[in-house]
């Protein structure tokens, strides 16, 4: 016997805009600032050594009670003072974060409820340093698709918290904060197509060292022994901190990333000299270098290079750089950027937009 379907009409479609945009961007930056010189206290190293290893001259870090949701927040409404919206005006919300230290809940619905957005959806995504570009595709596809008009999109980091500060390998390299962007219908294309991808085979190039089951696997092993009292919770720390094979890393970006950037040109049917500004993951001066020279790109187009003063802050690495460059006055309203972000996973995304 066949069973028939109850149902032989035709599904109602979600209508959505026909494009989409980034409306507007803003960032939030912790006021400490750690320079060099700090960091050397941490470590055996040098300013000299740093700059030139990395670019970096100085990071920011968040307050020890400064969350990630904290910097979300100020970073969403700096975002929507740029962009002269209320919060009663997102469709949605899509956090990209790795550093929020609960598994579940997700910190985006925390942070709706903050904005006066209650009841929106409101989800994380884990793509380390690629997520903020991941959220944008996906705000894309949202708004074009018909399920949100207007989708926040933020980048928060707090890597200070997974950081060990005498791994001589990363105490360097890390820093706080968070950048925002609202994606929301346009008239005309103004977000080019996500070139996306992972690695999964490298997927200990950048990693935390230990599992949280780890430390709680231990935890019962000590004290069902007695010896609960006598955990380290320094050696805790230090276990549960990021580690990285810094020359593997480094050798991926360099040649499998501009390949990546270049394809996402190729999609949006731009060229380099098209381009009127360069926005990639804030990771290390150098490879921002080598992406330049593989890329051909121009010497008159600006690049970011936020780095120098915010270290790497992994999701929220290039709408901080975008927003400082707008509001610098390095890159023009209304131009092309082609932004890319990499990282654990290992996971990419790279697509060109229109500058707000």
């Amino acid at each position: 016997m066949t069973v028939q379907p109850k149902h032989t009409g035709t599904l109602q479609a979600s209508q959505g805009a026909r494009y989409s945009r980034i409306v507007a961007v803003g960032g939030y930056r912790p006021e400490r600032v750690i320079t060099n010189a700090e960091v050397c206290t941490w470590i055996e190293s040098s300013d000299q050594w740093i700059r030139e290893r990395s670019g970096i001259e100085s990071r920011r870090w968040a307050r020890q009670d400064e969350t990630v949701i904290d910097m979300a927040e100020a970073a969403a409404f700096d975002v929507l003072r740029a962009a002269g919206m209320t919060a009663d005006r997102l469709s949605a919300i899509v956090v990209a974060t790795v550093t929020h230290p609960y598994q579940t809940p997700a910190a985006a619905p925390a942070l709706a409820t903050r904005l006066g957005a209650n009841g929106i959806p409101a989800f994380d995504i884990s793509a380390a340093c690629a997520g903020y570009c991941h959220g944008v595709s996906i705000a894309s596809d949202m708004v074009r698709g018909g399920s949100a008009e207007n989708v926040l999109v933020i980048g928060a980091e707090k890597l200070s918290a997974f950081t060990d500060i005498h791994d001589r390998g990363t105490a360097f390299i890390f820093g706080d904060g968070a950048g925002a962007a609202i994606v929301g219908p346009s008239d005309h294309p103004a977000i080019g197509p996500t070139i996306w991808g992972s690695d999964g085979e490298k997927w200990e190039a950048i990693q935390q060292r230990e599992p949280w089951t780890q430390l709680r696997d231990q935890w019962f092993v000590e004290a069902e022994s007695g010896k609960a009292a006598d955990l380290d919770p320094a050696k805790a720390y230090a276990e549960t901190s990021l580690a990285m094979q810094g020359p593997s890393v480094f050798r991926w970006a360099v040649w499998s990333m501009a390949p990546v950037a270049q394809q996402a040109m190729d999609a949006a049917g731009i060229t380099v000299d098209d381009l009127d500004v360069f926005i990639p993951h804030q990771a290390n001066m150098r490879i921002i270098d080598a992406m330049i020279k593989q890329l051909k790109l121009p010497a008159d187009i600006p690049v970011a290079r936020d780095i120098a003063e915010t270290g790497n802050t992994s999701a929220a690495s290039v709408p901080l750089a975008t927003e400082r460059m707008l509001r610098e006055g390095i890159a023009p309203h209304g131009g092309l950027a082609l932004q890319i972000g990499f990282g654990a996973g290992l996971a990419y995304a790279a697509q060109v937009i229109e500058l707000p």
